[in-house]
């Protein structure tokens, strides 16, 4: 068989054992920069607004709570990657733990799915702060018109389709200036926070003023801030994927994972604070899931501050980064399970050249831009908001059920791990991830999330069926995976 030929080239399964091994080139520094950049992202400008507006200026409070759910979680898997060093994640797990493909497909389409919702997020995140900084297409009251936000968003999700297709190489050094640059965005927010305390005499007493225009018991509305911060601390899941590239990984994962989860929450939690010390609590509250709410905190805390001209590019840069590497894994994602028969096989066509999976990236990058024209159109809630929460409401299931694998799994004798944690942990976890994943978790102009969720989960179920079909009638075979270990390699 001439393995160059692309039409004759077997799937992944049909070599398995031939590919090399992963280069172990991740050191602990380098591995703690990778996931403060991975957590770091859009997810703290789309969300800081809305959670204040919940609960006023307990606005840290969420960002805390949201950070010990992410943290029992992280531990469960910190316990299941030591136990099982591939880079397949969680679909690997659940196979592991249930053995049913259905279900380890579902699994593996709703992190695909959360790639594209929170790269859908990035976009118009990027188009607001983008008009807003280039002072082009904005309204009466100085907010960037639905329509010029829209027309930008599309066009920045297709250049990223052209920049997928191309290809493109990330190597540490990369990841280390996109991580400086995200720091350093919000430092500035942080620091004129600091300067207002410290020279306008700002009342350090309103971070613990609750406040809620609905209301809502301090419980009810810090549960539903809760859910909203959680986006902001996803991105520690993907670590796991780069087992395989990291060295010593029982010792230096745990460590990386778990550190670089506290950076990000103490970040978050001073921003929090700043906004609250530079803004009073009823502007606070107009920004009810509007991303401007941090540059705001800039031109407001000092006026004429020559950053303030260049904040809104600096959040550019990092939203359109978070978008990328959420749009990579999620055609790359696409192409695993169409190279393991899960999906039809035509989405796991590359491009000749490139070698990149063009039809995996117009799939996605489809997706992506139906979703931003629904969700901009029709939804009551904000885009960013109903964005955001789909991503956190997908993946808050996805770690309901991993957590649920790793209570499973401890009957394996056959795999070993040295990193084993107490089990009211993933029982804590997979409680709270479940109860942050409820509709009392949200506000009824953000149950959307579940009809854009569900209809993405439709779509996935959909395909499943047809490729059961033409597994069955056209090749005389199961649908199911061949090899889930490989189910990341490109």
């Amino acid at each position: 068989m001439n393995l160059d030929n692309p039409a004759t080239k077997p799937f992944a399964a049909d070599v398995k054992g031939m590919e090399p091994n992963l280069k172990r080139v991740m050191g602990p520094k380098a591995l703690l920069l990778f996931i403060v950049g991975d957590i770091l992202g859009a997810g703290v400008y789309a969300v800081t607004g809305k959670i204040a507006a919940q609960v006023g200026g307990v606005a840290w409070l969420p960002f805390l709570i949201a950070f010990v759910v992410a943290t029992m979680t992280a531990l469960a898997y910190l316990e299941l990657v030591t136990k099982y060093p591939k880079a397949a994640g969680a679909a690997l797990y659940i196979h592991k733990a249930f053995g049913i493909h259905f279900v380890t497909f579902m699994v593996a389409f709703m992190v695909v799915c959360s790639g594209i919702t929170s790269a859908s997020m990035s976009s118009s995140l990027l188009a607001a702060n983008l008009l807003t900084g280039l002072d082009i297409g904005l309204g009466s009251d100085g907010e960037p018109g639905t329509s010029a936000t829209l027309i930008t968003a599309l066009s920045f999700m297709v250049l990223l389709a052209l920049v997928n297709l191309r290809g493109i190489g990330e190597s540490v050094k990369f990841n280390v200036v996109l991580t400086c640059v995200e720091i350093s965005a919000l430092a500035i927010v942080i620091f004129i926070g600091f300067y207002a305390m410290a020279t306008k005499g700002a009342d350090v007493t309103k971070i613990v003023v609750f406040e809620n225009p609905d209301h809502k018991y301090l419980f009810v509305a810090t549960t539903i801030g809760t859910a909203i911060a959680f986006v902001a601390m996803i991105g520690f899941e993907d670590s796991v994927n780069m087992v395989e590239e990291t060295k010593d990984p029982e010792r230096n994962l745990p460590r990386a994972m778990l550190t670089g989860l506290g950076i990000a929450v103490i970040i978050y939690m001073l921003v929090a604070v700043s906004v609250i010390m530079v803004l009073p609590l009823n502007t606070v509250q107009t920004f009810d899931g509007e991303a401007g709410i941090l540059l705001e905190v800039v031109e407001k805390g000092i006026p004429g501050f020559p950053v303030g001209a260049v904040f809104p590019f600096l959040t550019v840069f990092a939203v359109a980064n978070t978008a990328l590497i959420n749009m990579l894994m999620a055609s790359r994602l696409i192409y695993g399970m169409a190279r393991q028969d899960v999906l039809p096989r035509f989405m796991g066509h590359v491009l000749p050249g490139r070698r990149t999976p063009w039809t995996a990236i117009l799939f996605t990058s489809a997706l992506a831009i139906g979703l931003i024209t629904y969700v901009t159109l029709n939804s009551a809630s904000s885009v960013a908001g109903a964005l955001s929460g789909t991503t956190a409401l997908l993946l808050l299931v996805v770690f309901t059920i991993v957590n649920v694998a790793c209570l499973i799994l401890r009957r394996d004798m056959s795999a070993t791990t040295k990193f084993r944690v107490p089990t009211a942990v993933p029982v804590m976890a997979a409680l709270g991830c479940a109860f942050l994943a409820g509709p009392w978790a949200r506000i009824p102009e953000d149950w959307v999330q579940y009809k854009i969720a569900g209809g993405l989960l439709l779509i996935g179920s959909a395909l499943w069926g047809i490729t059961w079909m033409i597994n069955r009638i056209s090749r005389a075979k199961k649908t199911r995976f061949h090899d889930i270990e490989h189910l990341g390699d490109v």
